[in-house]
């Protein structure tokens, strides 16, 4: 997975430790300027899905979901803006990854610790991804062998 994607970065970063984002989002908006473009909310969201035979919507259930879009404005006047939709029930957590998405996307000092978090991220992902495929591998029935020993016979 790429990290410098940016439509990596929630999901890069969701795989890391959510205390260790918080912090650090904290730490490198120290002295800078937030504003909030819309409020960091949590709640609720309806997974909508269409039946595949008749194409006709569904709701499967509900989702927790939060979101934030935020403004930073740093020292020397500049402006960044990060959003964030995550499907977690935390609107703090939210609007750290819209502050990780403004340095990230704008290459802000602390750009360099969010992009070793970033890889720490990719790391875990594909670590998951090889334990999956290993669990799935011994897990695998070949069934062309089934007709190999020989045919049937129902009157014997």
């Amino acid at each position: 997975m790429n990290i410098n994607e940016r439509k990596n970065w929630i999901r890069l970063l969701m795989a890391v430790n959510k205390k260790q984002i918080k912090q650090l989002a904290e730490q490198i908006t120290s002295g800078w300027a937030l504003r909030y473009k819309s409020l960091p909310q949590s709640g609720l969201g309806m997974l909508k899905l269409r039946d595949g035979a008749l194409q006709e919507p569904f709701y499967l259930g509900e989702i927790p979901i939060a979101s934030a879009w935020v403004e930073l404005t740093l020292p020397n006047g500049d402006k960044a803006e990060g959003a964030a939709q995550v499907m977690d029930d935390d609107k703090d957590l939210a609007e750290a990854l819209a502050v990780c998405d403004a340095v990230l996307a704008n290459q802000l000092v602390g750009h360099d610790l969010l992009t070793v978090l970033l890889q720490q991220g990719a790391n875990k992902l594909v670590a998951e991804q090889r334990n999956r495929k290993q669990m799935l591998k011994r897990t695998h029935v070949d069934f062309s062998l089934l007709g190999a020993e020989g045919e049937y016979d129902e009157k014997n």
